[in-house]
């Protein structure tokens, strides 16, 4: 009742943006618990963005920006110089994008989107070279400093650094990005396209911060944990210099190595303390780089969690394998979306928070659907023990231009990989869902495993399902899984074969409507209950039916639709604005920890590695 009763309260509350001496109201139509502060805050996402390679000097750049956007707008595309901006101008709250109402802005298609604001180097970053740090701006970003331009990106959903130190100048300096976005179908896009389902959007939609580094640094760690040898094996990315690595539990040193930058090595970690969802555990890092004299001139803290994810057999079924053992995979498809932030939660504690409710609603794994997510998104998962699936966001249009879109689609797909590759709770890629832009699957299959074999790779999650206006590619016979989605289901789930384990990559989507905490369209769903009751007694019957597919028929992963309400759709375990839980959650929580018990059962049969 508490949480109705501040729905009812923030739909009355209006966010005020002056623009020319006039006076704008914007009203969220379906806010969040979030969604005030949010809009009042003056540093969005205030800690530091990165957990996996932190320092400790740094200054976020979220905030006001001037803006100035429209398809009748300066092109945004790769611009020779930056457009000039008004003395007065819309302000936009990065980073939101211009179509949610928390960034004041809250217009489609804008196509064209230009940034400013102004900054100051503080006066102990001297002597440091600045790079400026964007962690995902859709689609097309271009980053002028001081009239000068400093870089360019193409891709919305992977982050970039530029170092911006030869621009800058004393006292106040300019910053002007521009973003294009034509949301044509031809990069990757996900739902966030022309034949996705919701709200697309564009621009800065991630952090955005400076920071100071010495001009030898680290630019990137990999992490891998080899649990067959009991180390952790470290790659740095730090031009020449000199290295110290110190693995530590709590305050406790485990292991130590002085080195070389640019080849790989070795932290051995005797007698592991295991990462699983039942006991998240990581271990904190720090890597030093030293000059020719012993001093430290750069510092990066970092964690990782020793785990191994791989298949095998339970009495000849080959099935997932977590740290030598089966697990049953019991999770929520996850999109992400926000009916007032879009693709960005309204902040940190939102984003945390769906991790938790899935957490303390029994589930183990998340599917992260067409989307990737902040950093720190990947941390909560980490610290709190979830599995999660990671898709690449969809092209829609993959036989046009083939020449730009297919090699947009692999750099990209390559680019989220490597910037989440030390995350240890992602056990799985997913490059295709549902036929959707899918091209040379068996190809990519293949290479998404030879690039990354520390993981799982299903090919084509849903390869029984495609768009109509286009020739299905189908199971693709390789990768790790036989995935289906099936709708109710969840029987005629796939089974495995003589090399890949059975994961039911989608199922269920069962409705239910709550009455003032629904998006203003036409709602709808794959099926329908009348009441909570009857909606958690459907779920139960099939987790229940699960189970049996999974004791009897070889299942190893079911993923059920879906984790909130998303827009037009009413099939969630929570509302969209996550004020209502429509199911029993204690009861969720009971049946879904009893299938993932009677999986951990199978382990006492014969088994082997494969």
């Amino acid at each position: 009742m508490k949480n109705t009763i501040l729905n009812i309260f923030f739909l009355t509350i209006f966010f005020q943006i002056n623009y020319c001496g006039y006076t704008f109201a914007q009203t969220a139509k379906l806010p969040t618990k979030w969604t005030q502060a949010a809009m009042a805050s003056s540093n969005p996402f205030p800690d530091y963005p990165r957990p996996q390679l932190v320092r400790g000097e740094w200054k976020s750049l979220n905030g006001k920006w001037d803006y100035i956007g429209g398809k009748e707008k300066k092109a945004a595309l790769n611009p020779r110089v930056p457009i000039e901006f008004l003395t007065n101008n819309e302000q936009i709250l990065v980073p939101y994008c211009p179509e949610s109402v928390i960034s004041g802005i809250e217009r489609k298609q804008e196509v064209n989107m230009w940034y400013r604001r102004y900054f100051e180097i503080p006066q102990k970053w001297k002597g440091k070279n600045v790079l400026i740090n964007f962690e995902a701006v859709d689609h097309e970003a271009t980053v002028f400093v001081n009239g000068q331009k400093a870089g360019t990106h193409s891709g919305g959903y992977d982050g970039f650094s530029l170092d911006i130190t030869r621009f800058l100048k004393a006292g106040r300096n300019e910053l002007i990005v521009s973003a294009y976005d034509s949301n044509d179908g031809t990069m990757p896009s996900g739902k966030n396209g022309p034949r996705g389902d919701y709200t697309f959007s564009s621009g800065i939609w991630q952090s955005v911060w400076l920071e100071p580094v010495s001009p030898v640094h680290i630019k990137n760690i990999r992490l891998l944990p080899d649990l067959e040898h009991s180390r952790l094996q470290v790659k740095v990315e730090a031009g020449t210099s000199n290295l110290s690595a110190v693995a530590m539990d709590g305050k406790k040193v485990v292991s130590q190595w002085e080195g070389s930058a640019g080849n790989t090595f070795y932290l051995p970690i005797t007698n592991p303390k295991l990462w699983s969802p039942e006991e998240p555990f990581l271990y904190d890092l720090k890597i030093s780089v030293k000059d020719r004299n012993g001093m430290v001139t750069d510092e990066i803290s970092s964690y990782f969690g020793m785990r191994d994810i791989r298949l095998g057999k339970v009495a000849g079924v080959v099935r997932p394998f977590l740290n030598g053992k089966f697990i049953m995979q019991v999770g929520l498809l996850d999109q992400g979306y926000w009916p007032d932030g879009i693709l960005t939660a309204p902040g940190d504690e939102a984003l945390k928070s769906d991790l938790e409710f899935t957490k303390n609603a029994g589930f183990n794994l998340i599917r992260k659907h067409m989307k990737t997510e902040p950093k720190r998104f990947y941390y909560w998962a980490d610290k709190l023990g979830m599995l999660l699936w990671q898709d690449m966001p969809a092209i829609w249009y993959q036989n046009e231009d083939t020449a730009r879109v297919r090699p947009a689609f692999r750099r990209e797909l390559k680019e989220i990989m490597d910037e989440h590759y030390n995350a240890p709770s992602i056990i799985a890629w997913v490059p295709f869902n549902e036929n959707w832009g899918a091209f040379d699957v068996p190809k990519i299959t293949d290479w998404v495993k030879k690039y990354d074999p520390s993981r799982l790779v299903n090919g084509n999650s849903g390869f029984n399902n495609n768009p109509d206006y286009q020739k299905a590619a189908g199971d693709p016979g390789n990768g790790d899984f036989v995935d289906t989605h099936i709708y109710i289901g969840p029987n005629d789930a796939s089974k495995p074969d003589a090399k890949r384990a059975a994961s039911l990559g989608e199922f269920g989507g069962v409705g239910l409507f709550v009455r003032g905490h629904m998006w203003p369209v036409e709602n709808n769903a794959y099926a329908y209950e009348p009441t909570s009751e009857a909606l958690t007694d459907r779920f139960v019957l099939l987790m229940s039916q699960v189970e049996q597919l999974m004791k009897y028929q070889g299942l190893s992963v079911a993923v059920y639709t879906q984790t909130t309400d998303v827009e037009h759709e009413v099939n969630g375990l929570l509302s969209y604005d996550r004020a209502v839980e429509k199911m029993d959650i204690k009861r969720v929580s009971e049946i879904n920890r009893a299938v993932i018990a009677e999986g951990n059962k199978l382990n006492s049969l014969e088994y082997k590695r494969k």
